[in-house]
């Protein structure tokens, strides 16, 4: 599954290449990748075609894409800019990538929608969705007010409007509005352990359990540490640390464990080489090791999945019950 990193770096792909351009045709390849459309296929496109592409927005794990009916032609006074009502949803889910593709490309062969864009010097003239496994989808949304009147998520031209299917999750540590004290209060108010808190994105958003085990370790805490105890420079620790290894994912292209994972240009991550704790039981623990310390990661079942840690520098706490 994609995490924070992973979509943002499709997002930023995504900007430099569909912003501004309108979407002129759309074909429907797989009817199951548009199954969260209600209303069906001929709705889907017929709203889209037509529609220009305003921006390309993320709220942790959720993508976006703002538009207007505006055609490409026109430009908007400058105090009335177009305001978008809805916006196509990008759900990724274990195996989607959008794809930008020239016609002169030959179709992937789990090709599932393709989006035909106007015209624009050097880029491509295609948005491909492709999906292996068909867990993701695209659909159609509705835009709404932000509860805190500040911007969806993270964009080029922040607006106070967020997409429906979003609005129930919190702010993700990379957005600029996160706020620190409103997360401290609520985590402390939680009483569960602090991993399961850092994957609830209903608190903080975008952390999956790649990164959540990665922070934790960078900021030597165990995942059950109950977060009733949680001291508030502890809380900033595993913030920052959280903060640390997304962007240095960033940086690399996301974690990709295999070829289904791939940013706009079809290029993979390489964050996985990185990794200090994700997916090394039985290996030295990075930390101990450079300081002359013999440990070794371990792994425990958690919530139907795995979590990873050193148990010298990260000690289980005794009143530990997550």
């Amino acid at each position: 599954m994609p995490e924070l990193p992973e979509v943002e770096v499709v997002r930023r792909g995504l900007v430099s290449w569909v912003r501004g351009r309108t979407i002129t045709h759309v074909e429907v390849v797989d009817r199951r990748s548009i199954r969260r459309h209600a209303l069906g296929p001929e709705d889907f496109t017929g709203n889209l075609e037509g529609a220009r592409v305003l921006d390309v927005v993320r709220r942790g794990k959720f993508l976006w894409l703002p538009l207007a009916d505006t055609p490409a032609g026109d430009t908007p006074a400058a105090d009335r800019p177009p305001v978008p009502a809805v916006a196509l949803m990008a759900h990724l889910g274990m195996s989607g990538q959008l794809l930008m593709q020239d016609t002169a490309v030959p179709d992937e062969k789990h090709l599932k929608v393709r989006l035909r864009l106007s015209p624009a010097a050097g880029m491509p003239d295609q948005l491909r969705f492709v999906d292996q496994r068909i867990f993701g989808g695209l659909f159609l949304t509705s835009l709404i007010p932000t509860e805190d009147g500040g911007p969806g998520g993270l964009a080029e031209l922040p607006l106070p409007l967020i997409a429906e299917e979003a609005s129930h999750i919190a702010r993700d540590p990379l957005d600029p509005d996160f706020s620190f004290d409103a997360f401290y209060r609520r985590l402390r108010a939680r009483k569960t352990g602090l991993k399961r808190a850092l994957l609830d994105q209903g608190l903080i958003s975008g952390i999956g359990n790649i990164y959540a085990d990665e922070a934790l370790w960078k900021a030597r805490l165990h995942y059950a540490r109950p977060t009733d105890t949680l001291r508030r420079s502890e809380a900033l620790r595993v913030l920052d640390a959280a903060r640390d290894v997304m962007t240095d994912a960033l940086a690399a292209g996301g974690t990709s464990f295999d070829s289904l994972y791939v940013n706009v240009n079809g290029a993979s991550g390489y964050f996985d080489r990185s990794l200090n704790a994700y997916g090394r039981e039985g290996q030295h623990c990075k930390r101990c090791a450079a300081a002359g310390l013999a440990s070794t990661m371990r792994r425990d079942q958690f919530m139907n999945r795995s979590s990873y840690t050193c148990p010298v520098c990260q000690p289980r706490p005794r009143n530990g019950r997550w």
